[in-house]
């Protein structure tokens, strides 16, 4: 196959610019790994409740009391990773459901979607993290799905790929259900298999900036975007969790590429300020100091919903702390590769470099081929069309 694999396009001519200069690429690492311990451990609350249902009627013995001094305590062994020796599939994605809060920050509507999803490909050894963005407006085929009532929905042809999260949540809003469907439609059109999801709802977000003390931003102009209710201003700024998420969810207005009202553009603008996010993280010890962290951990816990497969709090440490030393270049992430649907203009279709990136993903092999040091005129960013 005679294509090539291209690093995301920035669809937004002036880019954003961060407030705070980057710092190290080990300490970029280091915040990455760490950001996946707070979620692993925010999201456990349900296992954590269950487990001390089972024990809270066992009667406790402090016997060691009385076993004198001399005993030592045997040191605790490190969490283990549950998934180690194999590659992993997670599948991340935002919904823009309207319950409570969400409502207020969003405005009422029926139904629940799926506004961001992200896979990421954890390799087997934990050198190396792909994420791969895939466009909401994507047509694809979407296999049957199991509803929470058990019944099942009979099987779609050219559908927008988070139509999925919809049918699945159906009439109750069941986010296991919106996460089965999504995961069952990447597959069914990769070939790939998930093996865990996660569903991050919109006030969360917020929630998770605000503890944070906001996101450093300096816009290159100033975007109006009446329908997200976003209205901020050109050069250095700090979005608080409200404006950040209108930021987040803006696809059309005026600004920093909202002119275009395209999808893949908003996907452009998320990741730029998830960049900013990594960013001020780094500059703060929110994961070091217990009141910081607390109130993050608070926001992460009930805006996350989890597949059972991560829920034990052990292993998912133990996964995080396998990725401290992860290069962070193998963060960057891409976007699949689309053009204009024949059939709709204002939808997409994959084109045959996505074959290539599930490939690689199955194979557990880079995206990208590292850059030949005794070549010449390569583009950069780009993968050889063989893996």
């Amino acid at each position: 196959m005679a294509s090539a694999i291209t690093r995301h396009r920035r669809a937004v001519t002036r880019q954003v610019r961060h407030a705070r200069p980057p710092r190290t690429r080990r300490r970029v690492a280091r915040t990455a790994a760490l950001t996946a311990a707070v979620l692993a451990l925010g999201g456990t609350s349900g296992a954590a409740a269950m487990y001390a249902q089972v024990t809270g009627g066992i009667e406790k013995a402090d016997v060691d009391a009385f076993l004198g001094d001399d005993r030592a305590p045997e040191p605790e062994a490190d969490p283990v990773d549950g998934y180690a020796g194999r590659a992993l599939n997670i599948l991340v994605m935002g919904t823009d459901s309207r319950d409570g809060e969400n409502a207020a920050l969003a405005g009422e509507t029926d139904g629940m979607r799926s506004d961001t999803t992200v896979l990421v490909h954890l390799s087997a050894d934990r050198s190396r993290v792909d994420l791969v963005s895939v466009p909401r407006d994507s047509l694809v085929r979407m296999p049957s799905c199991t509803l929470e009532d058990g019944t099942t929905t009979e099987p779609r042809s050219s559908v927008m790929f988070n139509e999925a999260f919809t049918v699945g949540a159906g009439d109750t809003g069941n986010l296991a259900a919106a996460a089965a469907c999504t995961r069952l439609t990447l597959e069914e059109n990769t070939g790939l298999r998930t093996d865990e999801s996660i569903v991050v709802k919109m006030d969360g977000v917020r929630d998770v900036i605000d503890a944070l003390g906001g996101v450093p931003m300096d816009l290159p102009e100033a975007m109006d975007s009446p329908k997200a209710n976003l209205h901020v201003p050109a050069g250095p700024q700090v979005f608080d969790g409200t404006t950040a998420l209108a930021f987040l969810r803006a696809r059309t207005g005026t600004g920093n590429g909202l002119e275009t009202g395209s999808d893949l553009s908003r996907i452009e603008r998320q990741q730029q300020l998830v960049d900013a996010l990594a960013a001020e993280v780094q500059g703060t010890d929110v994961l070091s100091d217990a009141g910081s962290l607390l109130p993050l951990l608070t926001s992460v816990t009930r805006s996350l919903s989890i597949s059972s497969g991560l829920a034990d709090v052990r292993s998912l440490a133990g996964l995080a702390l396998t990725l401290r030393d992860v290069d962070p270049a193998s963060l960057a992430p891409v976007t699949v590769p689309t053009v204009p649907a024949a059939s709709d203009k204002y939808r997409v279709e994959w084109t045959d470099e996505a074959d290539e990136i599930w490939a690689r993903l199955a194979a557990d092999q880079p995206l990208t081929d590292a850059p030949d040091p005794t070549a010449t005129g390569t583009a950069t960013g780009t993968a050889s069309a063989t893996p």
